[in-house]
Parts: C-alpha cells; sequence; structure tokens
C-alpha cells in the first residue's frame, strides 16, 4: 500500500478541490442573492480548514482507509465537507434563490471537468511524455467533478437536486420533502452503496480512460 501514497495523495488533492469550490459555489451564490451567512462564517475561502466536517471528512474516509488496510479490500474512498450555511430569509424569492444555489455547486463541478479536458486535449496531442501523476490528476478531476455533479443532482433531501425539484413541486410536494429531509442521508448513503455494488463506476472510469487514450 504504501506505493499507492502518491496516487493516493493526487486523488485527495482532486477530490478536495472540487468538494471546496462545489461548497464556495453555493455560498457565493447565496451571497449575490442577498445572503452573507456562508460569507459572514468565513466559509467562501480555499482554506481546507474552514471547510472539513469532522465525520465526512475525516471519519468516514479513515475508516474506509483502515478498512482496506486490514482487509486488502479495494480502497473506495468517500466523503464530504461541512455545507455551507444558507438562511432562505434573506432571499426575495426563496424556492427560485435556493434552486440557484442547488445548481451552483454541480454546474462548478461541471465547469472543473471541462477544465481538465480543454487542459488534457493539448497536453495529450503535444507529444511530450506526461508524467503519470499528471495524468492521474487530470483523470481523478475529470471523473470525481462528473459523479459529484450528477450525484448531487438526485432529488434526494439534502443533496442540491432536491432543492431543484421543490422550485416545480406544488406546496404538498415540498412538504414531502421536507419530511424526507431526516432520513434523507440515509437514502443518499445506500443509493452510494448501491453504486459501489454495480459495476457502474467501474464501466464509467474504464469509459474516461479509454476516451482520453489510456485504456485498453
Amino acid at each position: 500500500m504504501a506505493e499507492l501514497i502518491p496516487e493516493l495523495a493526487v486523488v485527495i488533492l482532486a477530490a478536495g478541490i472540487s468538494i471546496i469550490l462545489h461548497e464556495i459555489a453555493h455560498g457565493w451564490v447565496a451571497y449575490k442573492l442577498g445572503d452573507p451567512t456562508a460569507k459572514l462564517a468565513g466559509r467562501l475561502t480555499l482554506n481546507p480548514l474552514a471547510h472539513i466536517d469532522p465525520v465526512g471528512t475525516v471519519l468516514v474516509p479513515g475508516v474506509l482507509l483502515l478498512f482496506a488496510l486490514l482487509t486488502k479490500a479495494p480502497l473506495i474512498l468517500f466523503g464530504w465537507a461541512r455545507p455551507v450555511p444558507i438562511n432562505p430569509l434573506y432571499f426575495r424569492r426563496p424556492y427560485r434563490d435556493l434552486m440557484l444555489v442547488g445548481l451552483a455547486g454541480p454546474l462548478l463541478n461541471l465547469s472543473l471537468t471541462g477544465l481538465a479536458l480543454a487542459a488534457w486535449h493539448p497536453l495529450s496531442q503535444s507529444g511530450l511524455a506526461l508524467p503519470e501523476l499528471l495524468i492521474l490528476f487530470l483523470a481523478a478531476l475529470i471523473l470525481i467533478n462528473l459523479i459529484l455533479a450528477f450525484y448531487n443532482l438526485i432529488p434526494i433531501p439534502p443533496l442540491d437536486g432536491s432543492r431543484v425539484l421543490a422550485y416545480f413541486l406544488p406546496p404538498r410536494g415540498r412538504l414531502f420533502l421536507h419530511r424526507l429531509e431526516p432520513f434523507g442521508l440515509f437514502l443518499a448513503l445506500g443509493l452510494i452503496f448501491l453504486l459501489w455494488q454495480s459495476d457502474l463506476l467501474d464501466r464509467l472510469l474504464e469509459a474516461l480512460l479509454r476516451g482520453l487514450g489510456l485504456g485498453p
């Protein structure tokens, strides 16, 4: 496992950049819509310490890493940053503005995917022998941001897609989403477990590597 430390560090770096910018995008759009809560809390910063969640950033990834080390099972890392605080009482049109705040994170992730692809194309056509860690970083950046964007758009609270869905629902539908929220985290984690048990992520990774010219 020791020989995997550089690769693991590169993947963690790509994940950290993606997750932190995702949360900053939420807070920045909320600020532009009149909610200063995230800014006053010091969350519109690139400092990773401001975004660490004791459970999602430390405990869960640490347990998964320890499990892989002890059992020699495939290493699958999962975690999350501390969500930025949002106060919809500041919004003039709460459901519309919450939808815009919710969309900000996934759109940021899709933008990072585009930037990574834009960087990859000229590098791959340059004929230069690219460092393996640079290739891994760009591939991780593309894959992680695609997963973050589409996973967060699933309309299960507290995922961002629920804010988008709530905008289009009648009052009864919004009430149902609100009542679902205490169980939403368990539903979201269950969905992740199902994805792990399927080969969907493996096929996505293989397709990505083939698209980058790195796969068989």
